[in-house]
Formats: structure tokens, sequence, C-alpha cells
């Protein structure tokens, strides 16, 4: 079965961001719709779609529709049993559904002085008190999980489980506003920052720009934090090393250069996602190496 993802922008859509890792992470089927969240074509991106309000939605093969990633995370956990999207010890789960609900509902001061922003990381962003008690309250409710259980794995209960999915955009705010945690809290976000996964969402967000940048605020920036390390740039012509884009098995019409190395790739998204962040996609990275 193949799931249909409506989302809006990567670098600034949180919401959507937990969306895409609930199929991505787990290996499900899915393919991606773009919803124009800032563009403006939203309401009318939505019609055909009744009574789809907001971004992430999801439409499962058999034509069911779900929003809200509250539902779409119990719908997909009850859906797919093998894939363990929830702890499978009793406890741990109850714990981690507990995280998952305060994480979708509360925060309200982080969620507002930090909307999600992947094109930037700030230096010297104010720290209220309502902020401070959330960032707090965060770091609160995720260490005591890590204390819950001996699996020495990097996520709350270990392994990777829908209550990381729900984490993953307060880890981005933490990370784009060089907010004030210690350094538990510094090893667990630094974990989705690194993630492949993560990485391959921000580098698609960031081949998007807006004039003007939402969420933009007057502090200076200073490099994100990971990076590949591979440095790509951009070329105007070939020819390539491959004659097909790695991702669509298509005649290669764009082109990046790496090390002296060209590569083609079959249009300026997959160039440019690839240009952002090489190392972040393992079929390019499988053309790299071969």
């Amino acid at each position: 079965m193949t799931y249909e993802l409506f989302i809006g922008d990567q670098t600034y859509s949180s919401w959507s961001l937990r969306g895409w890792l609930m199929l991505e992470k787990f290996n499900l089927p899915f393919k991606t719709h773009m919803v124009g969240l800032y563009s403006g074509t939203m309401k009318d991106d939505l019609a055909p779609h009744h009574p789809a309000r907001f971004v992430p939605f999801m439409r499962s093969g058999d034509g069911v529709l779900v929003g809200d990633t509250a539902a779409m995370a119990e719908t997909l956990a009850e859906r797919h049993p093998d894939k363990a999207m929830w702890p499978t010890d009793p406890a741990l789960r109850a714990r981690a559904r507990w995280l998952g609900a305060e994480m979708h509902s509360a925060f309200g001061a982080l969620r507002s002085d930090c909307p999600m922003n992947l094109a930037n990381k700030y230096s010297g962003a104010q720290v209220s008190d309502a902020l401070a008690q959330d960032v707090n309250r965060m770091q609160t409710i995720w260490n005591a999980a890590r204390e819950l259980h001996n699996n020495p794995g990097p996520w709350l209960f270990g392994d990777f489980s829908l209550a990381d999915v729900f984490a993953a955009p307060y880890a981005a705010r933490v990370a784009s506003y060089d907010l004030p945690i210690n350094v538990e809290t510094q090893l667990y976000v630094s974990a989705h920052l690194n993630d492949p996964a993560f990485r391959r969402w921000r580098a698609m967000g960031l081949t998007k720009t807006y004039n003007p940048e939402p969420y933009k605020i007057d502090l200076p920036t200073v490099p994100w934090p990971v990076a590949s390390a591979l440095e790509a740039k951009n070329r105007e012509n070939g020819p390539s090393e491959n004659q097909l884009c790695p991702y669509s098995d298509k005649p290669v019409t764009h082109y990046l250069e790496i090390e002296g190395r060209v590569f083609g790739f079959c249009n300026a998204f997959c160039r440019d996602k690839t240009l952002n962040d090489p190392e972040a996609w393992p079929k390019f990275m499988a053309l790299y190496h071969s």
C-alpha cells in the first residue's frame, strides 16, 4: 500500500516534518505532494481533499484520508504493527505516547518564539521566561524517558519511535535559535541533526527560497551545525560520469561538480537537493563511490 502525503515547505513546516518522518523513518511507501503553505495557494491546493484544512495529511491506498499528526501516528501504528512505531514494552509505550501527546499539544512559547526555520542558525536570540520554562520542561521529559531503559541507542527510548518524530521539530528549533540546553539534551538534538532522513528533509527545503523569507529575524547567523564533508558546486554543462539520474533513471539535464568530478541529474530539484547535502542521499553516494 502506497500512501499519499501532503506537506508544506520543508524549511518551515514543523508539522509536515513530523508527517514525513512517520513514513520515511519506518520505510513505508509514499508519494509526496506539496501544498502552497507559504506561496499562497494552500486553499486551492486543499480544495480537492475536503475536509482537510491543514498540512500534513495523508491518504492511504484504500482511499482513507487522515489529518493531524496525532491521528496519523496512531493510524500508521495500527496498520503496521510489524514496524514497532511505538516501543514494544507496555510501560515504555505508555510513556512514549505521553511524550508524543505533550509535544503535540504543549510548548506554546517554544513554538511561537522560535518558529521552525531550517535555513538559518541564529546567534544571540533572546530567551523569555516562558520560553525558558518550555525548554526546561522539554529537557525534563526527554531526559526522564532515557532514564527508563538501558537501550544504548541515541533516541528517547533507544530505538527510533514516534516519540522522536514528535520531538524532531523541537530539536530543529534548538539548533536554529541556539537555545541553552544541557549536555545530554545536546547529544539528543545532535542525533536528529545528523540523522540522514532529517538531513534529506532539510536539503530538499533549501532548494526553494522566498522573498521575503518567512520568520526572518534581525540577528546574526552562523553556519548550520551539520554539513556534508563533500563540497559540491553547480555546473552549467556536462558531460557527466553518469547518463541517467541516480534518483529517477531518466536522462540527465542538470549537473554538479565535486572534487573535479561531474555528476548529472534529471532536473534542477534532483541536482539542488544533492548540492545542499550530497552525503544525505544514499543513491547519489552509491554513484559517487562507484
